[in-house]
């Protein structure tokens, strides 16, 4: 499938019968961004089987909104399907995902994913637009777009055709069409995968720094752990199904490179991972 910054159900919530005071996550709740405009995510015992297979199971966990959070693990391990269950992409087998805002309206929630999904027939400016589903006038509708893509440096391509680009200008537009309808969620499933290191950290900033600006909340899945401690207030460490590890990243921004506690933050969720037993 081509297009898409995934619009994802808006409703998408599966209820416990008798809900229950949501158990706090381990790690301290970081503040988030001042201009926070984002969606809690709060689960409960939730649990995902798939045929006779259990991927997530007995889950709590509480993100408020704004906060950035990594999602990091082995392959296999339920990263993505936690990402997909919270979106509502996925029914959860059992348990209650309650999302929370304080604006009026619900803000939307949306999904990036690796590829960038562009339609090859469609000029920059039009693929960013589709971002806004149906609804409003042409030129309201470019003028968003063309708003979008500005804060992602890339306003001289609005007129290219997708081929034209580079696979981190692909990418860009994606994340342009992502946040041209104001999301109150981004689901970012490991979107800089197959990017060059040195576009991957200007990703990497560009999308922290809108993120600051905006205040949706973010969850990004990950296999990189530097890429997870450089960018999130907060690491989840899934290890079958579970959280194994819930860790906040308490090192200012903007961060440095080679700052020693980022360092030694890598170094501990590495010796994590690389301690449990691989997956059969």
């Amino acid at each position: 499938m081509l297009a898409t910054a995934l619009r994802v159900p808006e409703d998408a919530q599966t209820r416990d019968p008798k809900p229950r005071e949501v158990a706090a996550s381990r790690a301290p709740a970081r503040a988030a961004p001042p201009s926070a405009t984002g969606i809690g995510v709060t689960l409960r015992d939730l649990r995902k089987d798939f045929d006779d297979h259990t991927v997530i199971e007995g889950l709590d966990l509480h993100i408020p909104a704004g906060q950035f959070v990594a999602v990091v693990g082995r392959s296999g391990c339920g990263k993505s399907t936690l990402l997909r269950l919270i979106l509502g992409l996925e029914q959860a087998s059992a348990g209650r995902i309650a999302l929370e805002t304080r604006a009026v309206r619900t803000p939307p929630k949306r999904i990036m994913f690796q590829e960038p999904r562009l339609l090859p027939w469609a000029r920059v400016v039009d693929n960013v637009a589709v971002g806004l589903g149906e609804g409003g006038s042409r030129a309201e509708r470019r003028a968003r777009a063309e708003a979008a893509l500005a804060e992602v440096g890339l306003t001289e391509k609005a007129g290219n055709w997708p081929a034209t680009l580079s696979g981190g200008q692909r990418q860009r537009v994606a994340l342009a069409r992502a946040l041209v309808s104001r999301p109150g969620l981004l689901a970012l499933d490991e979107p800089l995968g197959a990017l060059d290191a040195l576009t991957r950290i200007d990703m990497q900033a560009m999308i922290e720094r809108i993120w600051r600006a905006q205040g949706f909340t973010a969850i990004l899945v990950t296999h990189d752990v530097a890429e997870a401690v450089a960018m999130a207030d907060r690491i989840l460490v899934v290890e079958a199904g579970r959280i194994a590890l819930d860790v906040a990243v308490d090192v200012p921004r903007p961060r440095r490179r080679g700052d020693a506690d980022l360092a030694a933050l890598e170094g501990r969720i590495l010796d994590h991972l690389l301690s449990e037993r691989a997956p059969s």
